[in-house]
């Protein structure tokens, strides 16, 4: 369908843009934002996931024209940055926005029965910061993992500011919701991976020493809360504990980075999800 040009912030075709900060709010209506002409791109090439609109300025509308024409059943509305602003309640600098929806919860083992025998597979816990876990999957996209598990309590994967942050991975990448991480651990053991549970402490393998040992086997590499780290049940689950060797004086790393720096000892290299 041809855009659709809006000058009225109050136009009933705009409402899923309203309230775009509240992330809960988005969730409850069964959709989700991706921001930003690269993670718009993302959705509407790339994703298995499906894009219900998009709200452009002019300028974003010309930026992504080639991917539009080739999706005429999308509704565009073409707006101005002030109408924009006025719909979403607040500056959306980019100027693209696009809402998609939200896919129905998908059980976690159906996410392994699609990974590649030589898989790595990334297991969130208790990671509560947007910025981290959409940090967490861009990382993964780059050095190769297959999938990434997120329990209930880390932040969704498909809140606007972890998909931006994951420049559109979390749009892309398989990804399944767990309750009980050291359940899970307990599951994915028999079904033969490598545990590796990523912590600080001066006990744990030294990571590149920790690659030699796991070999050619699958890994899961589980990451834990910003500030405590993995709980007690999820480190005892494991069946390697991995640290990454830094300067003394430095405690950690970030999580995000830590994923990164693990992921290129351990993963299996890049990987193609289509």
């Amino acid at each position: 369908m041809a855009a659709v040009p809006i000058d009225n912030p109050g136009d009933v075709r705009l409402d899923d843009y309203r309230n775009v900060p509240d992330g809960e709010l988005l969730r409850t209506r069964g959709i989700f934002v991706a921001e930003g002409r690269l993670v718009v791109r993302r959705l509407l090439t790339e994703s298995r996931l499906r894009a219900r609109s998009a709200m452009l300025t002019p300028g974003a509308h010309t930026a992504l024209a080639d991917v539009l024409s080739q999706r005429p059943d999308l509704p565009v509305y073409v707006v101005s940055q002030l109408v924009m602003d006025g719909v979403t309640g607040f500056n959306i600098h980019r100027g693209c926005l696009a809402i998609g929806e939200r896919p129905e919860p998908m059980p976690w083992q159906a996410v392994l029965t699609q990974l590649k025998p030589e898989a790595t597979m990334v297991v969130l816990e208790r990671v509560s910061n947007a910025d981290n876990v959409g940090g967490v999957f861009r990382n993964a996209a780059a050095f190769g993992a297959g999938a990434v598990l997120v329990d209930n309590a880390s932040t969704d994967p498909l809140y606007r500011k972890s998909i931006r942050t994951s420049m559109g991975a979390a749009l892309v990448m398989p990804f399944a919701h767990v309750e009980n991480v050291p359940a899970v651990l307990a599951e994915l053991r028999r079904c033969e991976f490598a545990l590796v549970a990523l912590t600080p402490a001066p006990t744990a393998m030294e990571l590149r020493a920790c690659a030699s040992a796991i070999g050619g086997r699958r890994r899961a590499i589980i990451l834990g809360h910003e500030g405590d780290g993995l709980s007690a049940a999820a480190l005892a689950a494991c069946d390697y504990h991995a640290r990454i060797s830094m300067a003394t004086w430095v405690d950690s790393l970030n999580v995000a980075s830590a994923a990164a720096v693990a992921l290129y000892e351990l993963g299996s290299g890049p990987h193609t999800w289509k």
